[in-house]
Order: structure tokens, then C-alpha cells, then sequence
């Protein structure tokens, strides 16, 4: 059953929540040996709120429009009381005092968390496999990754462990392991969804969004989760219309781009077959399809592997063994936090936070920070133009289909190439979404990546449920 019909069933008394849930701890414990999709199964706390959810439906209330949904939560977005490890050793023994905003919002709408998924460390890797905990395996073939790095809630969806997982996206991190796994994954409008509770990778790229197998899924959590927060100085100020409303009517009319520098070199041919699929399928819906060019974006990759790892830097100097987490002994206090980042951190953390250091650093901050600053602004006013030409664009979403485990693990620069059609769209702060569009020659899920403006989800997803319904 999708969401919207798990929905539907438990608040008219269909069915219960606590069947909905028992029926999803059941597949997790039969079949998440095998994938690792999570680090922490909350079973007794998802039992005990599903008979909450049938107490309120049996006394006439309403617990919400995703009353007894099974969700899964990307290990980076706090929950109180429950351990939040980011997939590190850093964070050992560390529950936070609070949850996040996003938590807080699907609770009250009924929905029902049964965990924690695993995830490339502080959301740093395209494949899952930089994890403290282990690596996640892709569901459609255990031997090959599910992209990272919200690769554990990708795996938990198509695996059927649960309906609905959220992830964090900074440069494609929900949007790529959707398209490896064959699901749907949404990577909102900067500020649309508050980030307050989300662990800081890079603050002016993180955002948070949803897993379903469905685009009406998709639409329905992202209702849910996105809108003002006071606690969030970069949340948009005022409540955006509902996607939802808007599913259903079609692309007729619509300019759609194929984004040139995004589907070209580097595109293994059966995905670009599939795009090309995809394009005569809002090509006979009624859009009209040209080849669009942001020239910059070509950049993308290049100014997104200085500037996160900057801000990361910055945002992950505050684990250094004093406040929380782990805490390494040592005869001095420069030694314990040196000793507590080498034990804590793994390699990538690392490798990151050197590369983010030294782009800081006096001499050459002008030289790597600012000039990719200066790039980014030249990726958004490219950006800026092609959107006065058209109404969404398309792509690819991943160059390739999943990967095999440990083949690019000692390669970081074809690790980081699996990211470059997904940063351009962070860079600049805009929507996009990754939707399933058939498998390439080695029977792996393909997605279809379809970008919109700031503010553009309800177009987007018009357009995300044309391609959904041509299949």
C-alpha cells in the first residue's frame, strides 16, 4: 500500500495502525540483515504511538493526514530521547534533548517513526559505504551501493521496510540514491522545509525531503514538512500553496529544457536512452521540448567540492570532545581533542575537513573559497536566464545506474563524479526531484532528474506525474 492508501485505510477503521506498523517491523526484521538500510529500529516506541493514532480514530478524531504512515528517519535529523549518530563515532552515546522540526511536523500528523537509517558519515559520500556502522546495500541488487548519502532511507523504501523515509540533500543526497534505487526523492526549495534539528553538513546547501514510492506520496509529506519555522532564520517566511492540488494537471503548454551540459559527455548510453524516453513522454503530454544550456553548470562540481567542505569545516569544529559525544583521554586538553576527531571521524570526514580548512586559510581563501563563490554566482545567474526561456528542466539524475560496493571507495574523484548532475541545482538554492524512469541494460533503475525554480514545486510535480503515469 502507497502512504495516501495507508492514510485513507486506518483513519476510516479499514485497518489499524498498529497492523500497518507490526506488518513493517515484521519485513524489517526479515530482511534488513541483508541491506542495512537502518542503525536503529524503534519498535516499542512505533508500537506504542500506533495504538495512540487507533485510541484517537476509535474516540471520533482525526490523528492527521498520515495517520499510522510507517516513516524512516535519515540518522541526521534529532529525535529526542533516541540516539542521533550521524553514522559516527563522534556522536557516540549522544540522544538529543529535542527533535526536529520535520519530526514534529509528521507527528502531529500521525504519522508513526520505526527508525533511523544509515548514511555516508555527516552525509559525506555518494554511496554509503563511509558509514561507522557498515555500508547499505541497494534492495534491486545487494551487491551494488544505493548512492548515498541518504542511502539507508533510499534502501528502506524500495526494500518495502517503510513507505516513507526523509533524507537530507547538500548535493544530491536524496535525489541520487532515489535514482539508483527506483524511487521517488525530493530535494525542495532551499528554505522550504526547516532544516532546525537537521546535523549541519554545509548550511547553505543542506535541505531536507522525502522518499516515497509514489509522486502523490511525495507531494503529500512534502505538504506535511515544508512551511515557516521561527526557529530557522533561512526558513521562507510564508506558507506556499499546497503540490498536492495541482498533481493532476499535466504539462500541456509547459517549455520544457533538456539540460545540455547535464546529459551529454560522461552519461552512460542506456540512461540517456531513458531520458530521452522520458522527454517524448511530456513531449505527448503536451510540453514542448527544446535543448536548453546553463554554461556554467559544467562548473558545478568544481565550485560544490570547495565550498561544502568549507562549511563543513566550520560546522564540524563543535565535536571536539568537550561538549558531547566521544571523548578520547588524554594529559591535556589540545591532545584529548585531537585524540577524540582522529579516533571519531573516518576517512572521508576527514578528508573533507582538510580540503575545507586549507581553502579557508589565510593566502588562499581568495584563491579557492572566493573563486568558488564567484562561480556559484555565476552557476545562479545562468540559472536565472534559462529560466526565462523555460518552465522546468530535465536530466539525468545519475550519470550511471548503482555501482558496484568497493569499486570507487579508493578513487574519491570518481566518487564525487556521481554528484555531478544533482550540486548544480544546490548551488543555486532551487527545487528538483529524482522520479523513476525504467532500468538501463543491466536491469538497475534509472531516474530522471526534473529541476523548477525557486518556489516551483507544483510544476515540477505535474510534470513528475506525467513521466510516473507514462510508465
Amino acid at each position: 500500500m502507497t502512504a495516501l492508501e495507508i492514510a485513507a485505510a486506518v483513519r476510516s477503521g479499514e485497518r489499524s495502525a498498529r497492523s500497518v506498523v507490526d506488518e513493517c517491523l515484521g519485513a524489517i526484521a526479515e530482511g534488513d540483515d541483508d541491506i542495512h538500510a537502518f542503525n536503529l529500529v524503534t519498535a516499542a516506541q512505533a508500537r506504542a504511538w500506533a495504538d495512540e493514532i487507533d485510541a484517537a480514530v476509535v474516540a471520533g478524531q482525526d490523528p492527521g493526514p498520515l495517520a499510522g504512515v510507517p516513516v524512516a528517519l535519515k540518522d541526521n535529523l534529532c529525535t529526542r530521547g533516541l540516539a542521533t549518530t550521524c553514522s559516527s563515532r563522534i556522536l557516540e552515546g549522544w540522544a538529543p534533548p529535542y527533535d526536529a522540526t520535520v519530526v514534529e511536523s509528521l507527528r502531529d500528523a500521525g504519522a508513526v517513526f520505526v527508525g533511523k537509517t544509515n548514511m555516508d558519515e555527516f552525509a559525506m559520500g555518494s554511496s554509503t559505504e563511509n558509514s561507522a556502522f557498515g555500508p547499505t546495500r541497494n534492495p534491486c541488487d545487494p551487491s551494488r551501493v544505493p548512492g548515498g548519502s541518504s542511502g539507508g532511507s533510499a534502501a528502506a523504501v524500495a526494500a518495502g521496510f517503510a513507505p516513507v523515509a526523509l533524507g537530507s540533500d547538500t548535493g544530491g543526497s536524496i535525489r541520487q540514491p532515489a535514482g539508483l534505487c527506483g524511487v521517488v526523492g525530493v530535494k525542495p526549495t532551499y528554505g522550504l522545509v526547516s532544516r532546525y534539528g537537521l546535523v549541519a553538513f554545509a548550511s547553505s546547501l543542506d535541505q531536507i525531503g522525502p522518499f516515497t514510492t509514489t509522486v502523490a506520496d511525495s507531494a503529500a509529506v512534502l505538504d506535511v514538512i515544508s512551511g515557516p519555522d521561527p526557529r530557522d532564520s533561512t526558513s521562507i517566511g510564508e506558507l506556499q500553496p499546497p503540490v498536492s492540488a495541482s498533481l493532476d494537471d499535466g504539462v500541456d503548454g509547459l517549455r520544457v529544457g533538456v539540460l545540455a551540459e547535464l546529459s551529454g559527455d560522461g552519461i552512460s548510453p542506456d540512461v540517456s536512452a531513458r531520458l530521452q524516453a522520458a522527454v517524448g513522454a511530456l513531449e505527448s503530454a503536451g510540453a514542448r521540448v527544446e535543448e536548453a544550456s546553463v554554461p556554467a553548470a559544467v562548473f558545478g562540481l568544481s565550485a560544490y567540492y570547495l565550498i561544502a567542505p568549507a562549511e563543513a569545516s566550520s560546522n564540524l569544529a563543535r565535536y571536539d570532545g568537550v561538549r558531547y559525544g566521544l571523548r578520547m583521554d588524554a594529559s591535556n586538553t589540545p591532545d584529548m581533542n585531537t585524540a577524540s576527531r582522529s579516533a571519531g571521524f573516518g576517512d572521508e570526514v576527514k578528508r573533507r575537513i582538510m580540503i575545507g580548512t586549507y581553502a579557508l586559510s589565510a593566502g588562499y581563501y581568495d584563491a579557492y573559497y572566493g573563486k568558488a563563490q564567484k562561480v556559484r554566482t555565476l552557476i545562479i545567474n545562468d540559472f536565472a536566464s534559462v529560466w526565462e526561456q523555460f518552465d522546468l528542466l530535465v536530466s539525468p539524475t545519475s550519470p550511471t545506474t548503482a555501482f558496484s560496493l568497493g569499486e570507487r571507495t579508493a578513487d574519491p574523484m570518481a566518487m564525487y563524479m556521481s554528484d555531478v548532475c544533482t550540486v548544480p541545482v544546490n548551488l543555486t538554492g532551487q527545487t528538483a526531484m529524482s522520479v523513476p524512469y525504467g532500468v538501463g541494460d543491466d536491469g538497475l533503475p534509472v531516474g530522471v532528474q526534473v529541476m523548477a525554480p525557486a518556489l516551483g514545486e507544483s510544476v515540477m510535480f505535474r510534470a513528475a506525474a506525467v513521466l510516473e503515469a507514462s510508465l
